[in-house]
């Protein structure tokens, strides 16, 4: 009956899991308690207990808004982790990532200092993680063969074996939906199967695999029967991607203006160099013609002198 109602309530296109409101919908530990814990220890490698979601948006002094996230969850030895699902690579660049790992140091030494108080030293500060999910990742994601899982932390070129604090793991969804079916069985496998499910036989295929994943389709089929649960989300979620999404094309068109403009720049500045070689060019013959021009000048006049005297010469002598 349960496969039944997976039939019914799946249609044959990407199930929406990777927009915000349903992601958090079914990872919310506040439903289940530990599924975050579970895709989150399959992609670190490590077993981590997720125990509750912080809220997702910083504020400076002013009371503006600094960063908003997606799922900020805490450990239970402390440490902080931000999930992010990103529908377009593009809103996520390097920049943004190393700003939301920074926000989450600092977020977790105002807390544990106000905690701790004057026994605070920074061996309190735990690792934080970024961990970000691509649907659709940019260009140099797809410029290293069979890699999806990208795995990152400050490392020292001589070997120095201090630990920073900051871990970051980028998935490429995209990347792994081009991969033949996964060689490797595991749990990693199956998170990343369902986040990137396109059709009802990939839905079948993987619950005959991996049966605890038949309870996720089942509840993401009800949601979209009933869109009011997350229809809140959805529309806050469209907002800010709608944002980004202006935001990043102003400032890609910003650039390009700024390209093209040092792009003519460039090219006045050839023109320029090369009318003034032009017309360097140009003077210089010309002053070599009038030169000569008076040569000849001079030669010709010296002749007619000549010639004049000749002349001059034979009327007398007549």
């Amino acid at each position: 009956m349960a496969r039944e109602r997976i039939t019914q309530n799946t249609q044959a296109n990407a199930l929406p899991l990777t927009y915000d409101p349903f992601f958090k919908r079914i990872f919310h530990p506040d439903f289940h308690p530990d599924r975050l814990s579970r895709l989150v220890s399959s992609i670190l490698g490590i077993s981590v207990k997720i125990l509750r979601l912080l809220p997702n948006e910083d504020s400076i002094i002013d009371g503006g808004t600094l960063l908003i996230m997606d799922l900020l969850g805490e450990l239970t030895d402390g440490s902080l982790i931000d999930i992010e699902i990103q529908k377009q690579g593009y809103a996520f660049p390097a920049e943004r990532i190393s700003c939301y790992s920074s926000d989450l140091v600092m977020r977790q030494y105002a807390r544990v200092k106000g905690i701790r108080g004057k026994a605070f030293t920074y061996r309190d500060i735990k690792k934080v993680y970024v961990i970000v999910f691509f649907e659709k990742s940019t260009k140099a994601f797809h410029q290293i063969p069979g890699a999806c899982l990208h795995y990152g932390k400050t490392v020292f070129n001589t070997g120095l074996g201090l630990e920073l604090l900051q871990e970051y793991c980028l998935i490429a969804l995209d990347v792994f939906r081009k991969f033949p079916y996964p060689r490797v069985r595991d749990e990693q496998a199956a998170w990343l199967s369902l986040l990137t499910t396109e059709n009802l036989a990939d839905a079948k295929r993987l619950v005959s695999e991996y049966p605890w994943l038949e309870e996720i389709y089942e509840e993401t089929a009800m949601l979209r029967q009933k869109p009011e649960e997350v229809l809140g989300m959805f529309s806050e979620a469209l907002r800010i991607l709608d944002h980004n999404t202006v935001k990043y094309m102003i400032e890609e068109l910003q650039k390009e203006l700024e390209e093209k403009s040092a792009i003519l720049e460039e090219k006045d500045a050839v023109i320029a160099a090369a009318a003034k070689e032009k017309d360097a060019v140009i003077a210089a013959a010309a002053k070599e013609k009038d030169a000569a021009i008076a040569a000849i000048t001079k030669e010709k006049d010296a002749e007619l002198a000549v010639l004049r005297q000749q002349l001059e010469y034979y009327r007398k002598s007549q």
